[in-house]
């Protein structure tokens, strides 16, 4: 059964590549941790972390971030890194996703990004064209949370925020994942959405250096906003 958003959400910290901040993070109960699976990224967790080495982090919520990746793929590493979430950042159709979630273990849950761009009637479109593939009754659906992320030239995050208030329009049929640019100075603006995310997705905002986070600013994000 898919959890519904309580009235604070929970925080995922994506992009993460370094042993050390992940055991602060793990002590701040940070819910989700990211790892990005995708080469492209500066901040592919594979040229500072192995699968291995994921593994053996004990957590509830590690997250993996694959971009239009082969299934066969996504299940080995999956299994090896001993992940809990599949988080689709591309152009995966339903299809595949359905046959992504037959293969996987069931309680590993999919994440399926729709990213935003700043034409509203075709986002609004597109978000639709989604919403529409996924069966009356949300359980049978292999997609367990959307995330809703600022569309760019090039995929994964951009660090800048979509106009929230789109989401307004809609009636969002699973618990959701809010992400591009959140920081300090806009978290506020979350009262104006009448839908309230499952959680918080924050990234380059957060950081020294891709991958390299600031945990204390992290720390102080957390308490802010809970």
């Amino acid at each position: 059964m898919n959890q519904q958003p309580s009235s604070t959400p929970r925080l995922k910290v994506c992009g993460l590549t370094q042993l050390d901040q992940i055991q602060e993070l793990i002590a701040m109960n940070i819910d989700f941790l990211g790892f990005i699976f995708y080469e492209k990224s500066p901040r592919y967790v594979l040229n500072h972390l192995s699968l291995e080495e994921i593994s053996a982090i004990d957590h509830h919520g590690k997250t993996g971030v694959f971009v239009n990746e082969e299934s066969d793929i996504i299940l080995k590493i999956v299994q090896k890194a001993g992940l809990n979430f599949v988080q689709l950042h591309g152009d995966e159709s339903y299809s595949f996703i359905a046959e992504l979630k037959q293969k996987l273990a069931p309680e590993v849950r999919i994440i399926k990004v729709i990213r935003i761009g700043n034409n509203n009637s075709e986002t609004k479109n597109k978000i639709l064209q989604t919403f529409s593939l996924q069966p009356a009754t949300g359980n049978l659906s292999p997609i367990s949370y959307y995330l809703f992320d600022t569309d760019g030239k090039a995929f994964g995050g951009t660090g800048k925020q979509f106009d929230w208030t789109l989401l307004n329009d809609l009636t969002i049929p699973l618990p959701y994942f809010l992400s591009g640019g959140i920081s300090e100075e806009n978290i506020g603006n979350i009262k104006v959405l009448q839908q309230k995310p499952y959680a918080l997705d924050i990234n380059s905002k957060f950081e020294t250096e891709p991958g390299n986070k600031d945990a204390d600013r992290i720390k102080k994000f957390k308490t802010l906003y809970q």
